[in-house]
């Protein structure tokens, strides 16, 4: 595993593996110290990045849901205003009809 860590990383894992040194310890231990502070931290690193790509997946895939609830919204209205209009078009030409029938039905009853 050749992962490159970056130079600030390695200058803060020195300082920190320095900070916890005891007197005993060679150059050497203290420089295995702060290699595996260097793992933690690119460990670390790598595990946010994860943590931040599934946040991203679900952000999205919650953004996808939520536009095709509202695209359906959208789509189911209009049906339902197409058949509104249909049925107020149908009364809409039943009216004049049964106005008509009706009128000519009273003129016959007044005139016996």
């Amino acid at each position: 595993m050749t992962a490159h860590v970056s130079n600030e990383v390695q200058s803060e894992a020195l300082r920190l593996a320095k900070a916890t040194q005891k007197k005993a310890l060679s150059k050497e231990q203290t420089k295995l110290i702060a290699q595996g502070i260097e793992k933690g931290i690119s460990e670390y690193k790598k595990q946010q990045k994860a943590k931040a790509r599934e946040r991203d997946k679900q952000r999205k895939k919650s953004l996808a849901t939520k536009t095709n609830m509202a695209e359906n919204g959208t789509l189911m209205s209009t049906i339902s205003e197409k058949k509104s209009t249909s049925v107020s078009a149908k009364v809409l030409v039943t009216i004049p009809w049964v106005l008509l029938i009706a009128s000519w039905g009273y003129f016959l009853i007044i005139n016996n």
